[in-house]
């Protein structure tokens, strides 16, 4: 293939990321964030630019100069006049509203998935993404033990490999911290038939919200903290090996796969510095390969 059938390639893609982040956004966004504001570009404009970012990996200024030397995609996003300046999508980076419509369009878009299989199973997991380019190799070889990244936690379904829920903190915690928010997502636009998540959910208030406010079959392997090795808990007891395999607990690995994709394709290194920033650059991440896909 030559290398203007490969750029027009890529840009038709591209273009495709846009046109579907212009037509969800308007379900989310306003048109303006403020009635005092110069009403220069809208803000579906924006996240648009911000969205595209993410996905060509890139800067700032990057994806304006893609935009600079592409009127077919100026066209398509409404910006046939002039462009933002970069500090205007860095500072509409960094407010807080944009994870949460980041949160709201992934769920839209994972219902619509899950309206295709209403059968299908879901996977509850987290990965982190790096603050810095430096690899954890490094730090070994230099004598240096501590990891700067930030949290992603899903719930994808199984079968399309679709996000519902997006939850984003700015350093290591708990699992079962972002379970109570992934959950109430999920719970609010779909409704598979099991959800599998790995030892680090094992508590017995995930099991009773699953199964008796969301009416979804937990599947998670528990661990033993007793002395005796017993499990407390009524579901937690269940969830014997026997119990895990008959019920596909192998499925999980489904969460495994779309998070090995999502780096693949998307990268594993944030580019912000802000703490605003970051947790919008990594929900943009995870926004940007569900729009792709």
């Amino acid at each position: 293939m030559s290398k203007n059938k490969a750029g027009r390639g890529k840009l038709t893609v591209v273009e495709k990321v846009a046109e579907l982040a212009m037509r969800l956004g308007q379900r989310h966004l306003a048109d303006y964030g403020a009635t005092t504001s110069r009403h220069d570009f809208t803000q579906r404009q924006l996240m648009t630019c911000l969205i595209l970012r993410a996905y060509l990996k890139t800067t700032y200024r990057g994806v304006l100069d893609l935009l600079a030397a592409s009127p077919g995609l100026r066209e398509q996003m409404g910006l046939t006049g002039k462009l933002p300046h970069f500090t205007t999508l860095q500072k509409f980076s960094g407010r807080s509203e944009v994870l949460a419509i980041a949160q709201k369009l992934v769920a839209e878009i994972g219902q619509r998935a899950g309206a295709k299989d209403p059968e299908v199973a879901a996977a509850m997991d987290a990965t982190g993404l790096s603050r810095t380019t430096v690899s954890d190799y490094f730090c070994s070889r230099q004598g240096r033990h501590f990891r700067r990244w930030v949290k992603v936690g899903v719930i994808i379904l199984a079968g399309s490999l679709q996000p519902v829920a997006l939850a984003v903190d700015l350093k290591p915690t708990h699992d079962c911290v972002q379970a109570r928010s992934l959950l109430a997502q999920a719970q609010a636009v779909s409704q598979p038939a099991r959800l599998y998540a790995d030892a680090g959910y094992d508590a017995e208030w995930i099991h009773v919200q699953c199964r008796d406010q969301w009416g979804v079959e937990s599947v998670i392997p528990a661990v033993a903290r007793r002395a005796d090795g017993t499990r407390g808990g009524l579901w937690r007891a269940q969830m014997t090996p026997e119990f895990l395999e008959q019920k596909g607990y192998p499925r999980r690995w489904a969460v495994e796969s779309y998070f090995s994709a999502l780096k693949r394709t998307m990268g594993s290194t944030l580019a912000a510095r802000k703490p605003k920033q970051m947790l919008a650059e990594a929900a943009l991440k995870v926004l940007a390969y569900a729009l792709r896909r």
